[in-house]
């Protein structure tokens, strides 16, 4: 099973999103927007897990995301995976309360358990919006967008989510857990 960790946000500030880039969806050259059901925040990718692994990977994290308290947060500015100039991956960006504390949990929780780590790049929150299969200039594209900023907002669970690859992609929520009411942490 393909399985990843994540925060997903609620629809009022995914609106806001999706009103934000809708003049641009389907406008850039190269760009695939995936199905807005799909978009979340990323806490950990674990990539192929055995099944029979699982209860220990959802005990782990649900031990991890318990010791930390909801996030405060808000989605703002634009940008690019490796860079604007090269981008393969367009996303907006998170600020607020730090996520990478509990990223950190949530990746050793799920090494303990024995999901094999294949995400072990520097956390950088944001959630992804579109990707390319060549590198693609969207210097125009986060210019275009740079006065955004979204309503605050509290993430208060995070789940265990199985990714159905395919013609088209499609995401299952196998867990979720609630984090510490804020303050708590």
């Amino acid at each position: 099973m393909r399985l990843f960790a994540a925060v997903v946000p609620p629809d009022e500030v995914l609106d806001e999103i999706a009103r934000a880039i809708a003049p641009h969806v389907g406008k850039v050259p190269g760009l695939r927007w995936p199905d807005r059901a799909t978009w979340h925040i990323t806490l950990g990718f674990f990539g192929e897990v055995p099944e029979e692994a699982l209860p220990e990977l959802e005990e782990r994290l649900a031990r991890a995301v318990r010791r930390y308290s909801a996030l405060d947060l808000a989605f703002e500015g634009f940008g690019a995976f490796s860079s604007v100039r090269r981008a393969r991956v367009f996303w907006v960006g998170v600020t607020g309360d730090s996520m990478t504390r509990l990223a950190d949990s949530v990746k050793a929780g799920a090494r303990r358990a024995g999901a094999v780590q294949t995400d072990e790049k520097r956390f950088h929150p944001h959630l992804t919006l579109a990707r390319a299969k060549a590198e693609t200039d969207l210097r125009p594209l986060v210019e275009s967008l740079s006065g955004f900023s979204g309503s605050p907002w509290r993430a208060e669970h995070v789940r265990l989510v199985r990714s159905h690859v395919g013609p088209q992609v499609r995401y299952e929520s196998l867990a979720e857990w609630a984090l510490a009411p804020a303050g708590h942490g």
